[in-house]
């Protein structure tokens, strides 16, 4: 049996942390704020490896899994930019490694987060590809085909910059106006959810602002679907909670843009806000050759 692992998802607010044992079962959970004003990432280093001590108090740990927002070069151990995290050609791996003495996995957290809902999540045990969308602050992306995750150097999945060049929101980036944040801002609501409600009670601002946002992200969707024909696409993040309110709409667009091609079964995340750091123990597991669970 394997040692247990941590998993650490480094969010722009707070970073979470999982320590699983050898059979993926949750022997504890922290979270922390995270720290604002660190360009270095030492002030993170340090709340790292405080979370990694903890963790060693509960059990004896084999590995250590951590995930980041933003453009990652996964196998360089390098934060390319992070808007969230104020990082820029950050070596974080290493910085974080001499914090803590134990093996370490590094990656991208929307990249763990489609690793952990192909293992254990929504689309665990579909054959072909999965596509993973979090749908939160930003929009983003990843592909993961047999299990492995693409990532191209860190700069796969980045969906939510791409520039809208035609349409009433021409010159937008897609996450403007297609994420959980950009629907509720254009709503003048405090969150998705919030814009939820009153679409189903009939408010026309509300509706508007929603119904803009699926048009944007099916445009997204149908392109990715063209390509890669993934099998199932996963939604997470804040939109989804919004469950069929998102998915079925999104799932109408998807047919009248691609009326000649298969379209892939829509999902919500089924681990939630979760999927990163889950992810990220999954990482970790992998770093250890223990496999997958």
């Amino acid at each position: 049996m394997s040692l247990p692992v941590l998993g650490i998802d480094i969010g722009g607010t707070s970073i979470k942390a999982r320590l699983a044992d050898g059979d993926d079962l949750t022997l504890g959970t922290w979270r922390e704020p995270t720290p604002a004003q660190d360009p270095s990432g030492a002030s993170t280093a340090e709340v790292i490896g405080a979370m990694v001590e903890r963790a060693r108090r509960t059990a004896p740990l084999g590995a250590v899994g951590v995930v980041v927002p933003g453009i990652v070069d996964d196998d360089a151990g390098v934060c390319i930019h992070s808007v969230n995290l104020g990082w820029h050609d950050l070596p974080i791996r290493d910085i974080l490694q001499r914090r803590v003495d134990l093996p370490m996995a590094f990656g991208h957290d929307v990249r763990a987060g489609a690793l952990a809902e192909s293992l254990t999540g929504a689309a665990a045990g579909v054959v072909g590809p999965v596509v993973f969308i979090p749908i939160g602050t930003g929009v983003a992306s990843a592909l993961i085909i047999d299990g492995a995750v693409i990532s191209s150097g860190g700069w796969a999945g980045e969906i939510g910059q791409v520039i809208l060049d035609s349409g009433p929101h021409a010159g937008h980036r897609v996450e403007e106006i297609a994420s959980a944040t950009g629907i509720a801002r254009r709503a003048g609501q405090p969150n998705a959810l919030a814009v939820a409600e009153l679409v189903t009670a009939g408010d026309a601002v509300a509706t508007a602002a929603w119904d803009e946002g699926i048009d944007v992200l099916a445009d997204a969707l149908a392109w990715i679907d063209a390509i890669v024909a993934p099998e199932m696409i996963v939604l997470g993040g804040g939109l989804a909670e919004a469950g069929e309110l998102l998915t079925r709409p999104l799932e109408r667009a998807l047919v009248r843009r691609l009326p000649s091609t298969r379209i892939p079964a829509l999902s919500r995340a089924r681990h939630g806000d979760a999927a990163a750091m889950i992810g990220a123990g999954y990482l970790a597991r992998r770093r250890l050759g223990a496999g997958d669970p």
